[in-house]
């Protein structure tokens, strides 16, 4: 059974970008996510909010059918000292919208995940740009660079 990590982020990647308030779904967030969830990943939600705004995002997955294994920490239950917590927190995979690229949609992330481990690729992070646009920039220095 997969025991992998993912580190996912709220506003922008799990619902549209609406901070304060909670946006739509983004499309196939949820649907991808309950499929890594029954492949033996455990998710993290890994977000800005804290507070109030913190427990309605997790209220609002719960209530979607995406429990977290922690949430803004490394496992459940993880203590950290007043004034001295840390936001990195451990994960083999990042999901965030603001990876450089932007980000791809769930559709694309959820592929990529599966891609990795079936072919034994460890990546600490994926990186949030699809393949269609690597192939399209091959020639991007190139370009840039051209004299």
């Amino acid at each position: 059974m997969n025991n992998k990590i993912i580190a996912i982020d709220f506003d922008g990647t799990i619902v549209e970008d609406k901070y304060p308030e909670i946006g739509k779904p983004m499309a196939f967030a949820f649907e991808s996510m309950k499929k890594l969830q029954e492949k033996g990943y455990r998710l993290i939600l890994w977000t800005y909010r804290n507070g109030d705004k913190l427990q309605e995002a997790v209220e609002f997955c719960k209530k979607k059918g995406i429990e977290f294994y922690a949430i803004n920490s490394s496992f459940e239950g993880e203590v950290f000292e007043e004034n001295k917590q840390s936001r990195k927190i451990n994960a083999d995979y990042f999901i965030d919208d603001r990876n450089l690229g932007g980000f791809p949609g769930w559709g694309e992330v959820y592929q990529i995940i599966v891609e990795k481990i079936e072919f034994g690729i460890e990546d600490r992070e994926i990186l949030a740009y699809s393949k269609r646009k690597r192939k399209k920039d091959k020639g991007f220095f190139s370009r840039i660079f051209k004299s």
